[in-house]
């Protein structure tokens, strides 16, 4: 089987719209409220030492993807099973993003149609371009973000008639620990999801691009949900908190001299394209775990069962909108910390002292 691989650009463009996921419509930091823009600020840094970790953890191994690193440091046996738990963890992630999706299509667009209908559809899209494999997503990639940051910016500009500035105070009203916490959980949901990406960026041409990419796909993204969080801010005020889809109702305020109106259908074409990337890379992992560990001569072979599996667990996640909000919100950053920090700490520590004596022999 030929070794797929993708240059910087794709991958910069792929994490971007990777984090960005369904963050932009559900938004980051609510707790928060009115501090949430700090919150995400905070949630970036708090990512920085991780993305570090898992720049480091690819360097050490260029062209070994996560399932190999694991392999290479715990042994084909307790191995196995460590690679089970990310196969579970990109596997559930693809499943809540999906949900996500049903979610806000039924409740914004077509609520009289059943919720299976959007998800089946998306997920057919994700089966045939996860088959389709890293590079092809990588091209997707860069196609799809320039789309997405034009539309970004335009709404944005058109969206400066109904900004109020007051809604963005009083600043720390409350003190920093909701702003603390809700740093944790911009960190967990979505800057730390990137530990995802290391079953995808092994496909980089050089040993360096992962600290490239890695660094300025969070920053780009990062950035980018600020930006959107303060807009949401400051066209909403204190509505912010109790809004299932936030940066849907902000954009639908928008009207220019009644020319311009009912704009918020852009919103959902950049939701759309950043849960699909997300989707899409979570099977691509999976199956490619699931091909690793049963020794499969192509993870292509698995794709599909994986998918339709995914497709189930995400219309059995909840029973409604609230629970989401709730998991997303205050349970969800300590379910993904062993993902995302514990098991990467310990990997890394390993590797390392492997990597040390190959070079010694």
């Amino acid at each position: 089987m030929f070794k797929e691989q993708i240059n910087d650009k794709e991958g910069i463009c792929l994490s971007t719209l990777f984090i960005m996921g369904s963050s932009l419509i559900i938004g980051v930091g609510s707790g928060a409220k009115n501090d949430a823009w700090i919150a995400g600020i905070v949630g970036i840094f708090m990512s920085l030492p991780v993305i570090f970790l898992y720049s480091r953890i690819l360097s050490l191994f260029p062209g070994k993807d996560l399932f190999d690193i694991i392999n290479i440091a715990f042994g084909k046996v307790f191995g196995k099973v460590i690679s089970l738990f990310y196969i579970w963890y990109a596997f559930h992630l693809g499943a809540l993003v999906i949900r996500n999706f049903g979610e806000f299509i039924n409740t914004v667009s077509l609520p009289e149609t059943p919720m299976f209908v959007p998800m089946l559809f998306i997920s057919v899209v994700c089966l045939y371009v996860a088959r389709m494999g890293v590079e092809v997503i990588g091209r997707i990639s860069t196609y799809f973000l320039p789309i997405v940051l034009f539309i970004i910016v335009a709404v944005n500009v058109l969206a400066i008639p109904q900004f109020d500035i007051r809604n963005i105070k009083p600043v720390l009203s409350q003190g920093f620990a909701p702003v603390i916490k809700g740093g944790f959980s911009a960190f967990a949901f979505p800057f730390a999801e990137s530990v995802i990406l290391l079953g995808v960026l092994f496909s980089l041409k050089t040993k360096k691009s992962p600290y490239k990419v890695y660094f300025t796909g969070i920053l780009f993204a990062g950035i980018v949900i600020v930006f959107l969080t303060i807009r949401n801010i400051v066209i909403l005020g204190e509505l912010l908190g109790h809004l299932n889809f936030p940066s849907h109702v902000a954009v639908s305020r928008i009207s220019v001299s009644e020319f311009l109106q009912r704009i918020e259908v852009s919103v959902a074409f950049v939701f759309v394209v950043c849960a699909f990337t997300k989707a899409s890379v979570c099977l691509y992992v999976a199956s490619k775990g699931i091909g690793k560990i049963f020794k499969l001569n192509d993870y292509r072979s698995v794709v599909i069962q994986t998918g339709l599996l995914m497709i189930f667990l995400s219309y059995t996640l909840y029973k409604n909108i609230m629970e989401m909000r709730y998991w997303a919100y205050n349970v969800y950053q300590y379910y993904a910390f062993p993902f995302q920090v514990i098991l990467p700490l310990i990997i890394w520590i390993i590797i390392e002292f492997k990597a040390k004596k190959m070079k010694k022999v």
